[in-house]
């Protein structure tokens, strides 16, 4: 037994996992970034092995035993001269667990010497397993399960028919499985969609490999697409069928026949009923969806990716048929950089390549330079004359013949400028009242309205979804307009009309 759960779990005291802290949690993972981690994951690995043979409690030299199995079959598992070191470091990272082993003394002396015996913690074990699924990941193999609509479909059709009858170990089992199910689901669609990422960042690098792979790839989108828009309306009028027969009948039988030992009843319960809601958040209730689901999230996510490879594979052809692509012509630079006889011929090319220098209109000197003092300002100097197809198409003038020079309307950017000073003013003044007479039980005029607008242009475009513990703001003119949640929904009544906003309230301070 792990001997933080030395004492029996009372209602809402923790137990297992959750009495480890954060920092503690943190430490499982030293291991893995230690000097020796190497030899630590072997050991671990030794651990694993006496485990899956049913053996919980290993000594040091059972321990040893252990890894001379696995360097006999593995030729890269390194040679671990003294083991209790890296035991002992386990055992403070709280991965081990270390136990005093009274049997195994022959007599008064030895017992006193207090032989140890060691165990996976239950959370070391979990720490353990994460990198191992790290490290025996196939990363390039990435799919999407297309065929477990029909068995998704069936599952539901039978848990229906458990609810209904009163099986709570069928209820039990479907849900079990539904919920393993669609875990998988969205991992593998999480992890085909990075592929793609990845295939779309190193398209110039590989493109051998996309274009050998390409039409299995197309053909694999297209079929899990058409199984999908064939299969979500069955699936959601499924859910509907298995929430008629009882919500609250379901979630208690599944928490009747849940085996979990240290959880109670009620904590079950809250389980269950979360894992129903996700089930009916991928598919919807069938009747009265509004909201889109995670079924049509992925749908749309597939559709999307579909476009994205034509596109990239449409890059891919071009480039390969003109022999030209971002990377030859990177490759054909970096070697000209290379090739440069000194820093400044490289400055140079630089300057040809990229053209990064300053704005050429900088370099235009006057006409007359001794009618403008060098010690002058920019701020205080009159404006050097320019060419129009300078500032407007970057080209330099002509020597011969005269250029057509930029007309300086002064009195019409004086009237702009003050235009736009007093549509500060108003802007300002239209904020400021809003934090001072608030947004509800008013109607708000046009300079207010558009203030607010603004306001809550810049707040929403922080992209920080407003939730039950993170709210959303922006800020601007002097005020803050913060997004909280809220129950139900708010109105701000405007001379555009109403604005109305489901789960937030509008702050302005």
């Amino acid at each position: 037994m792990d001997p933080l759960a030395s004492e029996p779990p009372t209602e809402g005291s923790s137990f297992g996992m959750d009495a480890f802290t954060l920092d503690d949690r943190m430490r499982l993972f030293h291991f893995a970034a230690a000097e020796k981690r190497n030899e630590y994951l072997w050991l671990l690995r030794a651990f694993d092995r006496g485990r899956a043979n049913y053996q919980v409690l290993l000594h040091a030299g059972s321990a040893r035993e252990l890894l001379a199995q696995l360097r006999a079959e593995h030729p890269d598992c390194p040679e671990i001269g003294e083991v209790q070191p890296l035991l002992d470091s386990l055992n403070d990272w709280r991965l081990l667990d270390r136990s005093y082993d009274g049997t195994r003394a022959a007599n008064l002396a030895e017992y006193r010497n207090r032989h140890y015996v060691y165990q996976f913690t239950q959370a070391g074990y979990r720490a353990y397993r994460a990198v191992e699924d790290v490290l025996g990941a196939t990363l390039d193999d990435a799919q999407l399960s297309r065929l477990i609509f029909p068995d998704i479909l069936a599952d539901l059709q039978a848990l229906a028919t458990a609810n209904e009858t009163g099986d709570a170990d069928e209820v039990y089992r479907k849900l079990s499985r539904l919920d393993q199910v669609l875990g998988d689901m969205a991992q593998r669609a999480a992890r085909f969609y990075l592929m793609l990422g990845d295939l779309a960042r190193t398209n110039d690098a590989r493109p051998e490999v996309f274009l050998r792979h390409k039409d299995a790839l197309l053909t694999h989108m297209r079929e899990f697409t058409a199984e999908l828009a064939r299969y979500t309306p069955r699936l959601a009028a499924a859910v509907h069928t298995v929430a008629e027969t009882g919500v609250d009948r379901l979630i208690a039988q599944a928490a009747s026949a849940d085996d979990r030992l240290f959880r109670t009843a009620s904590e079950r319960e809250d389980d269950w009923r979360q894992r129903w809601a996700g089930l009916t958040h991928w598919f919807g209730t069938g009747t009265g969806r509004t909201a889109p689901t995670e079924a049509d999230r992925l749908q749309t996510a597939t559709i999307t990716a579909i476009a994205g490879v034509l596109a990239l594979l449409r890059r891919v052809t071009e480039a390969r048929r003109g022999g030209v692509s971002r990377e030859s012509q990177l490759r054909h630079l970096a070697q000209w950089f290379v090739s440069c006889p000194d820093d400044e011929a490289a400055h140079g090319l630089f300057q040809a390549v990229f053209d990064l220098g300053a704005p050429r209109h900088i370099a235009v000197p006057h006409e007359d330079p001794e009618l403008v003092p060098a010690r002058l300002s920019w701020w205080d100097a009159d404006p050097v004359p320019l060419a129009r197809g300078l500032v407007e198409a970057g080209r330099e003038p002509q020597k011969t013949g005269r250029t057509a020079r930029i007309e300086r309307n002064d009195a019409q950017r004086e009237r702009l400028r003050a235009e736009q000073l007093k549509l500060q003013r108003e802007r300002r003044g239209a904020a400021l009242a809003l934090a001072a007479d608030g947004l509800y039980d008013r109607v708000l005029d046009e300079p207010e309205t558009q203030a607010l607008l603004g306001l809550l242009d810049l707040a929403l475009g922080a992209r920080v979804p407003a939730s039950r513990t993170v709210s959303a703001s922006g800020s601007a003119h002097g005020v803050r307009l913060t997004l909280r949640p809220c129950e139900g929904s708010t109105t701000v009544r405007t001379v555009r009309g109403r604005l109305h906003l489901s789960g937030v309230r509008l702050e302005v301070s």
